[in-house]
């Protein structure tokens, strides 16, 4: 509900903005009181359920990339707020109100779930909050609905398969069947998959899709089968993927139709899908096997930190911290400053374990996508599937 005010109410409410009062009644400007007040960093991940561990890695990147810098904020100290999205769009307006009213944070990092960001989004267009998308990699969010005040350090849904197309008509796979759920994120992976397959040239001779979560596979790969393309290509995540890897090689293809997807097929899967995964091919914007110092020095120090191992995730809250020390440094930790952080932001280059990468004018990553394949229990990257590669950004108006 919006509360509207008269204009001589609301310039009283700007005049008392712009001053703070103390204790002795001397009034401060209120660049001076910010700064020597914390800053609010609200996180709305998932906690629990189907992507809880993708909330934990993001937060973990978050975090060690401002632990690296002495856990502060251009040397303000920081004030964490949490809340669990549970990856319930329904309740996710009143979970980001919860951050930006109630805890009144200044910058809130989050989501996982592209409905549910739709609800942070909508919150942060309102309120004029900064949102910065650790994953959600839904197309509006730096499209149509693109605004100021929201960044993206992930990823569009279209940009992994963007890079897949051309990478296996390469290959001399010509005739592809596409598979993924019918749902938001399978049909703008779909997207890049279709655009990029067939201006290189490739035919797609059958979509299949089957409604999301569903993962009874039979009677798909039994028409794949009949079908006999040169190739497969979907968009399936999580438990879902390691189900489809093993189904797919059960149903005797894994040898005889070779199987590409989405770099989220065989991220984070790879002990769930055992041997049914090797070999398997994917286009994403990092690999467990980069073999550059920064990337073996942050896998080393984030497995050293937290006792487990890094996946694109735990990369992406990771450069969420990056882009906003690099914000907060060019602003000298004053947040309100915010033509001046924006444009900081906008002109970053973040030093990255996926490589650097830069912001496009819609605030999404123009970045490499790379080609890797299941070798054991890596993701081994064979080669750079496409090179700086930016989302359309079509109607965003910034």
């Amino acid at each position: 509900m919006s509360t509207h005010l008269s204009p001589n109410r609301r310039q009283l409410l700007l005049q008392g903005a712009a001053l703070g009062a103390t204790a002795s009644g001397l009034l401060l400007p209120q660049h001076v009181l910010a700064q020597s007040s914390k800053i609010r960093v609200g996180f709305m991940l998932p906690y629990t359920g189907t992507f809880a561990q993708l909330g934990v890695a993001i937060e973990n990147g978050v975090r060690m990339a401002i632990n690296e810098q002495g856990g502060k904020l251009a040397g303000r100290e920081i004030e964490w707020f949490k809340v669990d999205d549970e990856s319930e769009p329904s309740k996710a307006i009143e979970n980001a109100n919860k951050l930006v009213q109630r805890d009144k944070v200044d910058v809130l990092i989050g989501t996982v779930h592209s409905g549910v960001q739709m609800g942070i989004h909508r919150v942060a267009r309102e309120s004029g909050v900064l949102n910065l998308i650790p994953n959600a990699g839904v197309h509006v969010a730096t499209r149509a609905q693109c605004a100021p005040n929201v960044f993206r350090t992930s990823f569009s849904n279209s940009q992994p398969t963007t890079a897949l197309g051309e990478a296996m008509v390469k290959r001399g796979h010509k005739k592809a069947v596409w598979i993924t759920w019918k749902y938001a994120a399978g049909e703008e992976a779909f997207e890049g998959f279709r655009d990029s397959y067939t201006k290189a040239g490739g035919t797609i001779i059958k979509e299949l899709g089957l409604p999301f979560p569903n993962v009874e596979f039979q009677a798909l790969l039994t028409e794949i089968a009949a079908l006999k393309p040169d190739a497969v290509a979907c968009f399936f995540a999580g438990g879902g993927a390691a189900k489809f890897m093993k189904d797919y090689a059960a149903a005797g293809l894994k040898d005889k139709i070779p199987l590409y997807g989405s770099g989220f097929l065989t991220e984070g899967v790879l002990d769930a899908a055992g041997p049914a995964a090797e070999g398997v091919l994917s286009t994403l914007h990092y690999g467990d096997g980069i073999e550059t110092k920064r990337n073996q020095e942050f896998r080393l120090n984030y497995a050293k930190t937290f006792k487990m191992q890094p996946d694109v995730y735990a990369v992406q809250g990771y450069d969420t911290g990056l882009l906003l020390v690099q914000g907060a440094n060019a602003v000298k930790g004053d947040l309100s400053k915010k033509a001046d952080l924006y444009k900081a932001m906008e002109g970053a280059v973040i030093d990255s374990p996926r490589g650097k990468w830069t912001m496009s004018k819609a605030h999404n990553p123009v970045q490499d996508i790379y080609l890797r394949q299941v070798v054991g229990k890596e993701n081994k990257v064979i080669g750079v599937a496409a090179k700086a590669l930016s989302d359309s950004g079509a109607g965003c108006r910034l």
